[in-house]
């Protein structure tokens, strides 16, 4: 199957209660290009513009931002802009193409047991599969607990596979836990959603990478954006989409496997891919640190449209 090729358009907008005096933020909203994933045409508006945009000529070909981009351990692009003049509000709005190859599906054949792949992940002087190994480890949002061990047993039971047992603690999360927005924040861990069984996603990925990593095996958490599907007869609408997170859980044949507990699927042409780090806290979208402000709730609208509808919608005729 071809590439499909999909537009995204991820608006963020912080209304103040107070005018902000000074403000410092890190966004992660550079989309990666990876094998299955080509990016092309990546703009990124910010209102007001940053101090380091201000001197850009209007007319130049060049990024505004420059320097400012620079990228982390895990080869995510990541942006650092300020404001020293007082503002009210700040508007941030990524923009971009993709073209996303479908991956080939987990082999349940090509996959050792989880106990020998456990085994091999070990941290220690020449352990293999060095690139996974940091995925073992526990991180704030995603720690290695006895619960979450317990919890990941039901899936990986003795002398499964990786990848069996990954698909199945995938379709367990889905299927015991309750999506209901605003009943976490972002600042839950997995340790904490396990207990309530509901969040959102960026839950669902916790618990699944916890329970990975509390059994010695290596996952990690992936931010990006998922396509949703109007009902029949309606128009997609503008900011309907989502902000989406999902999980790669490492197989030593078959590398990253990417699975999406959300929706109990592995991710495929629906899902644009953002970033990936250890948990939430090393990709949210955007951050900051700011002098006044008050209290502001960010507004956030994701629109992911097929190219080919938009096209459709530009020239009826095609």
């Amino acid at each position: 199957m071809s590439k499909r090729w999909l537009q995204v358009r991820h608006d963020t907008t912080y209304v103040y209660d107070l005018s902000v005096e000074l403000a410092h933020h890190v966004a992660y909203l550079c989309p990666r290009d990876t094998p299955a994933q080509q990016v092309r045409d990546w703009r990124l508006l910010i209102d007001p513009k940053p101090d380091e945009w201000r001197s850009v000529a209007e007319e130049s070909t060049d990024p505004p931002w420059g320097s400012q981009l620079s990228f982390d351990s895990w080869g995510n692009g990541r942006l650092n802009f300020s404001h020293s003049r007082v503002h009210e509000r700040l508007t941030v709005r990524s923009q971009f193409e993709v073209g996303i190859t479908p991956p080939p599906a987990p082999n349940l054949v090509d996959s050792p047991a989880w106990e020998s792949v456990a085994v091999a992940l070990r941290y220690h002087a020449g352990a293999v599969h060095s690139e996974a190994v940091e995925f073992c480890l526990p991180s704030y949002f995603a720690p290695c607990t006895g619960k979450l061990a317990a919890f990941g047993r039901q899936a990986f039971t003795p002398g499964r596979s990786v990848m069996a047992g990954a698909l199945a603690l995938m379709g367990l999360i889905h299927e015991h836990f309750e999506y209901r927005p605003l009943s976490t924040n972002v600042n839950t861990r997995a340790t904490d959603a396990l207990a309530t069984a509901r969040g959102v996603c960026q839950d669902f990925a916790h618990v699944m990478i916890g329970a990975c990593r509390s059994l010695g095996l290596a996952a990690r958490y992936v931010s990006g954006y998922l396509l949703t599907q109007p009902p029949p007869g309606q128009p997609r609408l503008v900011g309907a989409d989502a902000s989406h997170a999902w999980v790669e859980v490492w197989c030593p044949a078959q590398g990253w496997v990417a699975l999406d507990p959300t929706n109990n699927v592995q991710a495929g042409l629906d899902h644009v891919t953002l970033a990936w780090g250890r948990d939430y806290g090393d990709v949210a979208p955007l951050r900051g640190v700011i002098r006044g402000g008050g209290r502001a709730q960010p507004q956030v609208g994701v629109t992911v449209v097929p190219l080919d509808e938009l096209h459709a919608l530009v020239d009826p005729a095609h």
